[in-house]
This record gives C-alpha cells, sequence and structure tokens, in this order.
C-alpha cells in the first residue's frame, strides 16, 4: 500500500482529533458545559476538570498516535505500541459508552454540538479505519494490552477518588453518591468486560489481517 497515502489519512485523522481537542478546550473555558450543569469553578479546576474526561484523554491518546503515523507509517517502539493501542481501543469503546449511555442525557446545539461529534464519533470513526486499512501491524501484544488496562484501572481509581473528595463526576454513571455504589459497580463491570472484548478483538486482527506496511513482520 502506497506509505503516501496512509501519511495523508493519519495526518487528516490528527488535525480532526487535534482541532476537535482545542474547540471543546475553548467551549469549557468559556463557560459551554458538556455534561453537569453547575457553577463555574475556577481556571485550575477546569483544567483539571477537562482532562479528567475518558473521551479526552482517548482522544489525546489517539492524537498522538496518528500525529506520529503521518510522519513515519511504518512507526515502532514499545511505549509507541501502548500509546496507539490505547488511543484506537480508547476510542472505540468512548463511541459506543457515548452512544448507549451518554447521548440520551445531551441536549447539545451549536459549536458544543459539532464538537461533541467529532469527539465521539467522527473521531473514533477514522481512527478505526485508519488502524484496520493503513495499520501499522503487527504490533500488539500481551505487554501492551497490559500497559494499557493498567491506564484504564489508573483513570478509574482517580476518578472514582477524585469523585470522593469533591462530589464531582466526570460521567453521571461514575457518581456513586447519585446512583449508589451497586449501579456504578454494575457499569464498571460492563466497561472493564467491553474494554477486554476490544483489547482481545484488537490483538486477534492484528495477528491475522495482512501485515500493513506490506511484508512487515
Amino acid at each position: 500500500m502506497d506509505p503516501t497515502r496512509a501519511r495523508q489519512w493519519h495526518l487528516a485523522t490528527a488535525i480532526v482529533l487535534i482541532g476537535a481537542l482545542v474547540l471543546q478546550l475553548v467551549l469549557v473555558l468559556t463557560g459551554d458545559g458538556v455534561l453537569l450543569d453547575a457553577e463555574r469553578p475556577g481556571l485550575g479546576v477546569e483544567l483539571g476538570r477537562f482532562f479528567s474526561y475518558f473521551t479526552i484523554q482517548s482522544n489525546i491518546l489517539a492524537a498522538i498516535g496518528v500525529a506520529m503515523l503521518a510522519h513515519w507509517p511504518a512507526r515502532d517502539g514499545r511505549a509507541w505500541r501502548a500509546v496507539r493501542l490505547a488511543g484506537v481501543v480508547g476510542l472505540a469503546v468512548t463511541a459506543l459508552v457515548h452512544f448507549f449511555l451518554l447521548r440520551p442525557l445531551l441536549d447539545l446545539d451549536g459549536l458544543s454540538y459539532v464538537c461533541d461529534k467529532l469527539l465521539h464519533m467522527v473521531s473514533p470513526a477514522m481512527v478505526l479505519i485508519g488502524w484496520f486499512v493503513f495499520g501499522p501491524r503487527p504490533r500488539v501484544t500481551g505487554r501492551e494490552i497490559g500497559w494499557s488496562l493498567g491506564w484504564v484501572a489508573l483513570w478509574t481509581a482517580w476518578t472514582l477518588a477524585v469523585g470522593a473528595v469533591t462530589g464531582w463526576f466526570p460521567y453521571p454513571f461514575m457518581d456513586y453518591d447519585d446512583k449508589g455504589w451497586g449501579a456504578v459497580l454494575v457499569a464498571l463491570v460492563g466497561i472493564t468486560v467491553l474494554f477486554v472484548a476490544f483489547f482481545v478483538a484488537a490483538a486477534w486482527f492484528d495477528r491475522r489481517l495482512a501485515p500493513r506496511p506490506e511484508g512487515a513482520l
């Protein structure tokens, strides 16, 4: 496959992801809420909350991965593999969770609506298409899955700890003060199973689809 096409796709994906992230940050800093309507906190708290969203972290990791691929479509390396896998699977799960759990809660318009669709639909679609079509692969082993799952576990623990101290949760289904621990644990178990399934699927496709670039081992 022509590496120029791969570079072009990854570059276009990086532009979309970075543009969506910048737009969302601007909207947050100008007072446009995403999921919660509450009195605006200080700038430091707003920034902390912005980077606490799993959607934001997934888009950042995916943007790092595709930006590097735009320069070198056959990129490899232990750290890069983990970042790439976390971004791809993170956005896939983000899209599903958003569609089934969060989308019904949102009533957005204008730039907020556009940004929501970019972060939760367009970005995942472009990243997944690029992963399937251009790779690079094989790049997924148990080590990458372990590091990526570690990131998910750390994010979950951090979010619950911050919620215990501040009473703020980035997603309603994690608010155990409102939903109760039972409902939260059920949601987290379901999402964990979803993550494991996606990581296993990623490893399966990574080994069985044709190597990218052609001839890669």
